[in-house]
């Protein structure tokens, strides 16, 4: 009897010994320039890391660092998570561009996919980017179609291609809409201020605008036009929540099926550095529902440029578009090319006030 226990025994340990250890689960790691809780950009970042989760389960295991200033302070962060043990890095601001390569010239396993960026330095590195600027197309001629004082007012980040990028598309649409259009700029030099950003849409509103959109992250503008009768679009994130009355749409970053896409690749070994900037077609720009405040005709149009966008038949930068001091940018029937659109640095005719520095 004792026999047969020996035997039992020492083939349950040679079964387990020949049997392969379990996967390690692969590291995933976020790194975020604003708060999750901004219901803006971060927040939309943090809901692909969700959709991550959800989609794998134990075979990954995600984390994130929220708030982390562009500079020195990502660069910690993202070494810290290097020397963890993180297989991949998201690191999903402009500014990460060089923290970001200078950490994976020092972690070459480690893989890094940069967001909205252009330097791809490493092998390790890929770069990914949304086309904002197709959602911005379509709010720019939503809100020329609803302005009464034909003034529309703009709260700008940093003065970045991508958020130049954004001005123009919204500003041709607009004017295209309606000849008599204005935007006033305002440039407040922050991704998530929320004080900050409601003294700019107050700004804005003194001046005469009855529109707000915006290129910064948090509630507070579309808050502001709640409070005081006026529209606003969201930014990132469908902010209906906080507008209920005062939201026409809102540019969503669908951010979950390129990140589930880029961890299988980990998984299954396949992963490479690539660059790519995905938008409608792709389902990573997609619309919030357009209001029931905007009238037929008006949405009618904005759904016919969203579908002609998403089939690839309209490009939001077709000539002719002059650059802001009358020379010619684009001919007629012309579509920009995306080196000139990710290098942009002008605004198009018709745009009062200078880029800053």
């Amino acid at each position: 009897m004792q026999s047969t226990k020996r035997m039992l025994a020492g083939a349950a340990l040679a079964l387990a010994l020949a049997a392969p250890a379990a996967a390690e689960p692969v590291k995933v790691g976020y790194i975020y320039v604003g708060p999750i809780g901004d219901y803006g950009y971060s927040h939309e970042h943090n809901v692909g890391r969700l959709a991550v989760d959800a989609h794998f389960g134990d075979k990954v295991e995600t984390s994130y660092v929220e708030s982390v200033p562009e500079g020195a302070d990502a660069e910690r962060v993202m070494t810290q998570m290097a020397l963890a043990g993180t297989d991949i890095i998201f690191a999903t601001s402009f500014g990460y561009m060089d923290p970001v390569n200078n950490v994976a010239a020092r972690f070459p396993d480690v893989r890094f996919e940069h967001a909205t960026g252009y330097k791809r330095e490493h092998p390790n590195v890929a770069l990914y980017n949304a086309r904002f600027y197709e959602g911005r197309a379509v709010i720019g001629h939503i809100a020329a179609r609803m302005t009464k004082t034909n003034v529309i007012g703009y709260i700008a980040s940093y003065p970045i291609p991508e958020v130049i990028m954004g001005i123009n598309a919204a500003y041709l649409h607009a004017r295209k809409a309606n000849p008599q259009i204005q935007f006033k700029i305002v440039w407040a030099y922050t991704w998530f201020d929320p004080a900050l950003e409601a003294d700019a849409a107050n700004a804005l509103i003194e001046q005469g605008a009855d529109v707000i959109m915006q290129h910064t992250d948090s509630t507070a503008p579309m808050a502001i036009a709640e409070q005081k009768g006026f529209y606003a679009f969201g930014q990132a994130s469908d902010m209906i929540a906080f507008g209920p009355n005062a939201q026409l749409t809102a540019i969503i970053d669908n951010w979950g099926p390129y990140y589930i896409d880029r961890v299988q690749k980990v998984i299954d070994g396949t992963w490479e550095s690539q660059d790519v900037w995905l938008g409608m077609k792709e389902d990573m720009v997609v619309m919030a529902p357009l209001s029931e405040r905007i009238p037929a005709d008006v949405r009618a149009e904005a759904e016919a440029m969203m579908a002609a966008i998403k089939a690839g038949t309209y490009h939001p930068f077709t000539g002719p578009i002059n650059r802001q001091d009358g020379t010619p940018w684009l001919a007629a029937g012309e579509v920009a090319d995306d080196k000139t659109l990710l290098g942009m640095n002008f605004y198009v005719e018709g745009i009062e006030g200078a880029i800053p520095n």
